[in-house]
C-alpha cells in the first residue's frame, strides 16, 4: 500500500536495524541503509511503500499519518541516486549535501580544507571531494561539537590539521576523559582559539569567529559554534541557527541560549558581506533574504510568546484542573495552554510560508515562552516586543 511518512528531523547518525525506507519532508527524502549501516539520503516522490513489520508502526500507523504540503521555496535541488550532490559555490568553494545535511569544502593550492563531517554523508564526502580534485585533505574545521555534524571526522587523514574553537576542543577532551574506548573519540583539534582565527592558504581565506565577536550576545547554538566566512566567495556558514526555507529544528534548534540565538540573526546581517549562506541542514543553500525571513519569523515568535505568557494565567488553569496533588499535571496543562495560544498566533502566517512550521511550531513556542518566563535576557526581549507591538502608528 502506498503511503507517506514525515519523520521528525532527529537526524539519526547510524543504524543497524533500519530495513524500511523512511520518507520525510522535502517532498520527500528517503534514507537508505548502505553496507555500513549508514543512512544516506536520496530524493524520491511523495509516496513509498511499507508493510506491517515496519519499525515505525507498520502499515496501519503510516496509512493514518498526514503530510503537510511543503512550500515550493523550501525545496532544493534533487539529490542524485548516488546519494549526494556536490556543486561549486564560487572560486573553488564547494558544497555537498545529502538533502538532510550540508557542508562545504575549499580547494586551495596546497590541498583541501574540509568543514565538518556529517555521518549521514559519511564516505560520500570523500567521494564528492574526489570528483573535483585529487589534492589531499590538509585541514579539517569543526563548526561545533555536535556529533551529527562532525561525527564522521575519522574518515579524514590523521595527519590533517584539525581546527576548532576552544569550547569545541574542551568538549571533545571531556568526552575523551569519560569514555572507556578512546578509539570512539574524534580527532582532537590541533589548532584552537578563543575568539577569532584566520586560515590563509595561498589566495584562499577562511575567517573563523566564535569568541569576543559574539560574546556580548551569548552563544548562538552551543558554546564554540563558529561563524565560518569565505570572503573571496562571499559565503557564510553558521550551523544550526538559520534553516533556509524552513523553520529551525525543534526548540529553536535546541538553542543553548535563546537570547544568543535571537541576536545571531543581527550578527549575520550586520557583520558579514555575503551572498550565499550555508546552514548545515536540509535541502538548499540560502541567501541574505532567507536570513531576513527567519529573523522575521523569530520576531513574530517573540510577540506571540509574550502575548501567550500574558494572556494565559496559571491561576485560571489551576481552577480548570481542579484540586490535585499532581503538580506536574497542573504545570503540563498550563504549558499546553500557553503553547496553544502561541501556536494559533503563529500558524496563520507561517504555516504555508516555511517548511516544517506545523510540525515544529509547538516546540518553538515552548522554547520562547519558557525562556521568556525564566531567562532575564529573553524576558527583557519579550517585554520589548510587547511594547513595540503596542506602540501607536
Amino acid at each position: 500500500m502506498a503511503a507517506a511518512l514525515i519523520v521528525p528531523l532527529s537526524f539519526i547518525l547510524t543504524t543497524t536495524a533500519m530495513t524500511d525506507h523512511v520518507v520525510y519532508a522535502y517532498n520527500v527524502i528517503k534514507t537508505v541503509e548502505d553496507n555500513h549501516g549508514q543512512l544516506n539520503f536520496v530524493s524520491t516522490i511523495l509516496t513509498t511503500t511499507t508493510n506491517a513489520s515496519s519499525s515505525f508502526g507498520g502499515e496501519t500507523a503510516i496509512s493514518n499519518s498526514t503530510m503537510t504540503e511543503i512550500p515550493h521555496t523550501s525545496m532544493g535541488p534533487a539529490i542524485p541516486e548516488k546519494g549526494y550532490l556536490v556543486e561549486e559555490i564560487r572560486d573553488n568553494l564547494y558544497w555537498v549535501t545529502d538533502g538532510s545535511y550540508n557542508t562545504i569544502f575549499l580547494v586551495t593550492d596546497e590541498g583541501v580544507v574540509a568543514v565538518d563531517a556529517p555521518p549521514s554523508i559519511g564516505q560520500n564526502y570523500l567521494k564528492a571531494i574526489s570528483e573535483v580534485t585529487d589534492k589531499p585533505i590538509t585541514h579539517v574545521i569543526y563548526s561545533h561539537a555536535h556529533l551529527d555534524h562532525i561525527g564522521a571526522a575519522g574518515i579524514f587523514p590523521k595527519n590533517a590539521t584539525y581546527i576548532a574553537h576552544l569550547d569545541t576542543a574542551a568538549e571533545l577532551k571531556r568526552a575523551m576523559s569519560l569514555t572507556k574506548n578512546v578509539s570512539t573519540i574524534l580527532p582532537i583539534p590541533t589548532i584552537t582559539f578563543p575568539n577569532n582565527y584566520t586560515l590563509q592558504i595561498g589566495n584562499q581565506t577562511l575567517e573563523l569567529s566564535g569568541g569576543c565577536l559574539v560574546c556580548d550576545y551569548g552563544d548562538n547554538h552551543i558554546p564554540g559554534n563558529l561563524f565560518i566566512y569565505a570572503p573571496n566567495q562571499k559565503t557564510l556558514m553558521l550551523v544550526d541557527v538559520v534553516y533556509p526555507g524552513w523553520v529551525p529544528f525543534v526548540y529553536l534548534a535546541i538553542a543553548n541560549d535563546v537570547a544568543g540565538f535571537i541576536n545571531a540573526h543581527d550578527i549575520i546581517l550586520n557583520n558579514y558581506d555575503f551572498d550565499t549562506f550555508v546552514g548545515g541542514h536540509l535541502t538548499r543553500l540560502g541567501t541574505r533574504d532567507d536570513v531576513v525571513t527567519q529573523q522575521e519569523f523569530v520576531s513574530d515568535l517573540e510577540k506571540a510568546a509574550a502575548k501567550a505568557n500574558n494572556e494565559v494565567q496559571f491561576s485560571d488553569i489551576a481552577i480548570q484542573v481542579g484540586k490535585t496533588n499532581d503538580a506536574w499535571l497542573l504545570y503540563s496543562k498550563y504549558i499546553d495552554a500557553v503553547n496553544e495560544n502561541c501556536v494559533q498566533n503563529m500558524l496563520p502566517k507561517w504555516g504555508s510560508k516555511l517548511g516544517g512550521a506545523e510540525a515544529f511550531m509547538p516546540t518553538h513556542c515552548f522554547a520562547m515562552t519558557h525562556a521568556g518566563r525564566v531567562d532575564p535576557s529573553v524576558t527583557a526581549i519579550l517585554q520589548n516586543s510587547t511594547m513595540t507591538a503596542a506602540a501607536p502608528n
